[in-house]
């Protein structure tokens, strides 16, 4: 496999990483039907674990199969498929280098108190990435949360790591907890932190939700509106993420959200194109849909990340 000028570029924006490390990367981002472009669809199914079986695989029920998740990343044409340590244990030797991995090495679930706080149980490790052959690492933070800085400084450690045996971080930045609001979850503002922080810690690949217009933190509102800084559209959201992620020098994907009508799918990844993002990383509005829909669906998302839709 000989990477691409474009996989080239991106991959010398990661100074002083280890060749394992971009090995990795160069993994993912020449896998596939947008091998080679610079952009990636990642198949994501860790829903599980936050959602529980029924409210994740119901809607379709080939998806309680963890073997279906590995042939419908592989049959796409994806970037990779993220998951759990069970779910990859379960198709790990059927599907060995057929489709790049990430093991999702931490997880939240529905059954904890909501006065448990926001956090994640760890739940996998570097070494069990190696044994899958995984190219990465997956590990979501909750900026927001008042367990952040334990969750900040579990992947500052795992992260380094991971680094030093070869293996890439994606980092799910999700902002949640008691410092946010509701709306404060996807606000522009908060978004953009997110993705910052995600970078700060040593993220190679940043995952993050797709944001509104809303400012949450009255201290950064001033300086958008004295700055006039463009927030009028999804594509001028993302493309401040992306900015965000020191300037656009680490790879930046955005996950799908809840269950959506394609045509709204199909909008996002326009949006997130044209704001200069790096592709998808979507789940449920994916593995939700029979396999012929889901398959239609994310053929045209290829399309539209190669200029053709």
């Amino acid at each position: 496999m000989r990477a691409s000028r474009t996989v080239q570029k991106i991959l010398a924006n990661y100074e002083g990483e280890t060749p394992g490390v971009k090995a990795n990367l160069a993994r993912m981002l020449m896998e596939g039907k947008l091998g080679g472009t610079g952009k990636m669809i990642i198949l994501p199914v860790d829903q599980g674990f936050e959602h529980g079986p029924a409210r994740s695989f119901a809607p379709n029920p080939a998806g309680y199969d963890p073997h279906y998740h590995y042939q419908l990343a592989i049959d796409a044409g994806l970037s990779a498929y993220a998951a759990p340590l069970g779910p990859l244990e379960a198709g790990a030797d059927t599907f060995a280098g057929q489709i790049p991995t990430i093991l999702k090495v931490n997880s939240a679930n529905s059954l904890m108190s909501d006065t448990a706080g926001k956090n994640q149980a760890i739940t996998a490790s570097v070494d069990d990435a190696l044994r899958l052959g995984c190219a990465a690492i997956g590990f979501t933070i909750y900026p927001g949360s008042d367990m952040a800085l334990d969750m900040f400084e579990e992947i500052v450690e795992m992260r380094k790591e991971a680094a030093a045996k070869g293996v890439a971080t994606v980092i799910w930045s999700y902002p949640r907890g008691e410092a946010v609001t509701k709306d404060g979850e996807t606000g522009i503002d908060v978004a953009a932190y997110a993705a910052h922080i995600a970078a700060l810690l040593g993220a190679h690949i940043i995952k993050i939700k797709l944001s509104t217009d809303h400012l949450m933190l009255p201290e950064a509102k001033k300086v958008y509106e004295k700055e006039q800084i463009d927030i009028s559209d999804l594509a001028a959201r993302v493309r401040h993420c992306v900015q965000s992620s020191f300037n656009g020098r680490r790879i930046i994907v955005f996950s799908g959200g809840a269950a959506k009508g394609a045509d709204a799918v199909y909008d996002d990844a326009r949006a997130i194109l044209a704001g200069g993002g790096n592709g998808s990383i979507i789940g449920r509005n994916s593995f939700q849909r029979s396999r012929e829909d889901a398959l239609a669906m994310l053929g045209k998302l290829v399309d539209i990340y190669k200029g053709r839709a």
